[in-house]
């Protein structure tokens, strides 16, 4: 279907036709994650219960707080140095490779060293996270993916990536119906990564640059650093504001209530790929009006971001209304606890619809860099909260200390600067959504 509407487009337009396939190429990349993931995710909750289901997703959170460090914030930067120096593709290849296969090992070491040292006598979950840890080590073949980006030839990519889902998907729905052990989960993590990085280098070796032509170089490796560090300490920022909580409560409350807690976020983050399709969509057009239409810009920001808490608010209001029923309808009645937890959490929905899409005045106004302090401040703040929350009111503590680092990251923080006011004068709007959302932008 994809390939047909994109023939008609190229027809009309050849050169927005490359980019708006990638666009739905990826769209159904993250549509295909998001159905699979929460499926075979319920499927696992329901067999393995709350306190194994917690102790998996403990193991997997605490890995992936490493796993910034693998990609050494080098995604767009190699993507960009692709475009802007074409001729120089062999170099950046090799030497973003290395770079990447050198994070790998470092975030696979630092993973193992972590657990051991947090956990000294925990055998079942030093050994998950050094299972899944071993994937870092396939993260360098991801530069495959990153030139095929260059090339606005995203579908090769989500061709390999989709292939592993949808195997290894499988795989964990056989899993639960032999009553495999943790560890046979674990590895389907490594597989997954194993099974795309084949299929990556398959097709690279078809249609793109192949491996034996990469071209390690110095001067470029240590040039991508410079550039990427910055990247980096985002990512990892991010992974903590987003991840911590289930750390932290394992250490504070136990398995069950990390099994609780995932199994609640893991409906309200269901909605969260709604804000980056609507970002991808409609940042060119808002950054094209910024210099030639004042008021046209602010009127399309108004309207983003109206739309925003309009899809926000239609989602949080009933899931926080009916979360029990709707827990022990999809996860059955171990998980009722985790109703309440829902219930609160899904309001942290409406501060991340926001502060995407404020991701679009940030890129238009060259302030990137703002959504680094945002986050770094509301990790700050996830993390402080979590001390005082967790100890006395478990996952629910977590679901509070969420939705208050997350309003302060997306929305509250906008009050302490003059440059970013008008931003939280236009999200308080937005929230009377009715008056704003059908202005024709």
């Amino acid at each position: 279907m994809i390939a047909r509407w994109s023939a008609r487009l190229h027809q009309r337009r050849p050169g927005l036709s490359r980019v708006v396939t990638s666009m739905a190429w990826l769209s159904l990349d993250r549509a295909m994650r998001m159905i699979f993931g929460f499926t075979v995710g319920v499927f696992m909750a329901r067999h393995l219960g709350p306190e194994r289901f917690g102790e998996l997703n403990f193991a997997l959170v605490f890995a992936w707080l490493f796993g910034a460090v693998s990609k050494l914030g080098l995604d767009r930067i190699l993507v960009r140095d692709l475009v802007r120096h074409p001729e120089r593709t062999p170099q950046l290849l090799g030497s973003a490779f290395v770079l990447r296969a050198g994070g790998g090992v470092i975030a696979m070491i630092s993973a193992v060293a972590a657990i051991w040292m947090i956990r000294p006598h925990d055998r079942s979950s030093q050994v998950l996270v050094a299972i899944v840890s071993l994937a870092f080590a396939l993260d360098a073949f991801e530069t495959i993916e990153f030139y095929f980006q260059s090339q606005v030839a995203a579908k090769y990519s989500v061709w390999a990536r989709n292939v592993a889902l949808v195997m290894m998907s499988t795989t964990r729905i056989v899993l639960v119906k032999i009553d495999a052990p943790l560890v046979a989960y674990a590895w389907t993590q490594v597989g997954e990564s194993l099974i795309a990085c084949v299929a990556l280098m398959v097709l690279n070796r078809r249609f793109g640059v192949p491996i034996s032509r990469w071209k390690p170089n110095g001067a470029v490796a240590r040039r991508l650093l410079a550039d990427s560090w910055p990247q980096l300490l985002s990512a990892m920022a991010i992974m903590i504001y987003m991840r911590i909580d289930a750390v932290m409560l394992r250490e504070m409350s136990g398995e069950r209530e990390v099994g609780i807690y995932a199994a609640a976020t893991r409906i309200s983050e269901l909605w969260y790929v709604i804000p980056l399709a609507l970002l991808t969509a409609v940042l060119p057009s808002v950054v094209r009006v910024r210099e030639s239409n004042r008021a046209l810009y602010n009127q399309r920001l108004l309207h983003l971001f109206s739309l925003m808490s309009a899809i926000s608010l239609t989602l949080a209001v009933p899931i926080a209304l009916f979360a029990t029923p709707l827990i022990n309808a999809v996860y059955g009645n171990r998980y009722t606890e985790a109703g309440p937890v829902l219930a609160v959490h899904i309001w942290a929905s409406i501060f991340v619809f926001l502060g995407t899409a404020q991701e679009t005045w940030n890129v238009a106004e060259g302030l990137i860099r703002l959504s680094f302090y945002r986050t770094v401040a509301g990790a700050l703040i996830n993390v402080a909260l979590n001390v005082v929350l967790i100890p006395r009111y478990g996952s629910l503590g977590a679901a509070w200390a969420t939705v208050v680092a997350y309003a302060f990251a997306a929305v509250i923080s906008n009050l302490f600067s003059v440059r970013t006011r008008p931003i939280f004068v236009l999200q308080m709007k937005s929230l009377f959504f009715p008056r704003y959302l059908f202005l024709r932008p």
